[in-house]
């Protein structure tokens, strides 16, 4: 194994520099899986072990806590991509598949690039040249069942999401008003003026009919409305500030206020462009709704 390991390296792939990709899915496994990560920074020696010296390894770890499902986001890969399109690499090592991409995509767009420049590929198991039909199809295999476990890992935890929900035990963050207790139930917000703010705008809205004329009656008055931030340096704390459209537009459409357990209400969904697009669903399409599952504003 080592001597096919040593012909498939040429004095081509010497005179370039070898780029090791480090990554872990999450901060907390950077933390608590100490161990893959050693293993994956111990690839320098099979490295060396294959003629390269220490200097010219270029370790790329600036991925870690990083989930390998698309290249967006993860400025290391990005860098990884760039310098093997730019035949600065004569090897890429990775403990594994799922290490470099999780993405089909992403996966054989390496691939690709790697066979165009003359870039060998390590990982734990051995040594391959995508230039070789015989190590690309084996790569190429590696990478699907990469995203296989990936999409198994992700029903797995979907499933106990969705059973938890029909329960009414899964724990959603709440919307300004209500919060969970010392007991971990959901009640109304022990600040009384909080309280007193969300039942003024059901009055208004209920007096007026509309939530351009709540907002105007607030501001004339020059009343205040609560939020909690759900991020910046004041998250999760309770903040007051001008009631806007959309804010009130969203305590007016939010069933929890009417003690409702909801879930499924919208459908994520990625974009050809980057990001994602959310979709409301109709009331008929939720995933989960119970009646009457803790304390609310109205009936």
């Amino acid at each position: 194994m080592k001597s096919e390991m040593h012909q498939k390296v040429q004095a081509s792939h010497l005179k370039r520099d070898a780029y090791l990709y480090v990554r872990q899915s999450t901060l907390r496994q950077v933390f608590e899986n100490t161990e893959s990560t050693q293993r994956q920074y111990a690839l320098r020696q099979h490295a060396v072990a294959l003629g390269w010296p220490q200097e010219r390894i270029i370790v790329i770890d600036s991925d870690l806590g990083q989930s390998g499902a698309s290249a967006a986001g993860r400025e290391g890969f990005q860098r990884l991509v760039a310098e093997v399109g730019m035949g600065r690499a004569g090897i890429v090592l990775g403990l594994e598949v799922s290490r470099l991409a999780r993405n089909c995509t992403d996966w054989h767009r390496l691939l690709e690039i790697c066979a165009l420049t003359d870039t060998l590929i390590l990982d734990e198991e051995g040594l391959y040249d995508p230039g070789h039909f015989n190590d690309r199809l084996l790569l190429g295999l590696k990478g699907t069942m990469s995203e296989a476990e990936l999409h198994v890992l992700r029903a797995r935890l979907r499933g106990g999401i969705l059973n938890k929900a029909r329960r009414g035990e899964l724990v959603i963050r709440p919307p300004v008003g209500l919060v969970y207790d010392a007991a971990g139930e959901l009640v109304l917000d022990p600040d009384q003026q909080v309280q007193k703010s969300l039942r003024l705008l059901f009055e208004t809205f209920r007096r007026t009919g509309s939530a351009v004329a709540t907002v105007k009656v607030f501001r004339q008055q020059g009343l205040r409305f609560p939020r909690r931030p759900h991020t910046g340096p004041h998250q999760g704390e309770l903040v007051w500030g001008e009631l806007g459209h959309s804010q009130t537009l969203r305590v007016l459409h939010n069933p929890r206020y009417t003690g409702a357990f909801v879930f499924g209400r919208s459908q994520t969904r990625p974009k050809v462009e980057g990001g994602h697009s959310v979709k409301w669903l109709p009331r008929e399409e939720w995933n989960t709704v119970i009646r009457d599952a803790h304390p609310g504003y109205l009936s």
